[in-house]
């Protein structure tokens, strides 16, 4: 049966940035789908109620606080997932993010941060869970980048770059892993989360939403609709590709605009 493909029972997971938005309907998603999941997160409470909700869905589950930028809470995070679940078939490296800043602004100690908690993290929690992703079949490393990773827009230089290097670090790691692990990234465009919706209101949304082909913003049950996907038997012949999930934008919904030059 072909849906039966989408299936991961008796597959285990990490999943990071899972207290809230696109961590949080991932780390549901792949429980739904019969997944135990280490959720991971500075947050307890938020990593807490995020297993509950996994547990719910149909899977196991545990809360991992873990800070990325921590390589020896990483290694940490490893270890408590394979100890709980006696296995590891699957790791989402979703936490990221960088604040809005005009490149003039940006010191070089934040661009640095940037790619420190965007790529640098990623890359040493996949290298950490290698091992143990090698010992099973259709193992798969799921990488969240964003739509600012090929798109141009103003503000986004520290955030935007460091996710294109995610990208092609994706398709490095890809052809390097073959044929005993896959390696793919997701490129969400803008998804209403809760911190996006504290901000994106009224004629703000009404604009990001008009520049958008598909005419609404995304949500985070969309992309984790592609997380699942990536991580099933159901994509079993994909690797080192970056799918974009952004309702069809070709431009930025981005409704601010700055000017660095404005700066001088």
């Amino acid at each position: 049966m072909l849906m039966e493909r989408f299936r991961l029972d008796g597959k285990a997971a990490i999943v990071t940035g899972a207290g809230r938005g696109i961590g949080r309907a991932i780390a549901v998603a792949l429980g739904e789908a019969g997944a135990a999941v280490a959720c991971a997160a500075r947050t307890q409470a938020e990593i807490a109620s995020a297993a509950e909700d996994v547990i719910r869905a149909g899977g196991k589950a545990i809360a991992v606080p873990c800070d990325v930028d921590d390589d020896a809470q990483l290694q940490r995070l490893v270890t408590e997932a394979v100890r709980a679940f006696g296995r590891l078939d699957v790791l989402v490296n979703n936490a990221g993010g960088a604040p809005p800043c005009l490149a003039l602004a940006v010191t070089r100690e934040e661009f640095e941060a940037a790619f420190r908690f965007n790529v640098g993290s990623a890359f040493t929690l996949s290298r950490f869970a290698l091992p143990h992703l090698l010992e099973r079949e259709g193992a798969s490393i799921v990488n969240v980048s964003s739509a600012m990773s090929h798109l141009v827009d103003s503000g986004f230089v520290s955030y935007g770059t460091a996710k294109a290097a995610l990208n092609h670090m994706t398709r490095l790691l890809a052809c390097e892993f073959a044929p005993r692990v896959r390696c793919n990234a997701i490129a969400p465009g803008a998804v209403l989360t809760e911190a996006l919706g504290l901000f994106v209101t009224g004629e703000l949304r009404e604009q990001m939403e008009a520049r958008t082909p598909l005419r609404r913003l995304g949500t985070p049950q969309d992309i984790a609709a592609t997380a699942l996907y990536l991580a099933s038997p159901a994509s079993s012949w994909v690797t080192g590709k970056v799918f974009e999930i952004d309702g069809g934008t070709v431009d930025s919904n981005w409704p601010i605009k700055f000017n660095a030059l404005d700066a001088l």
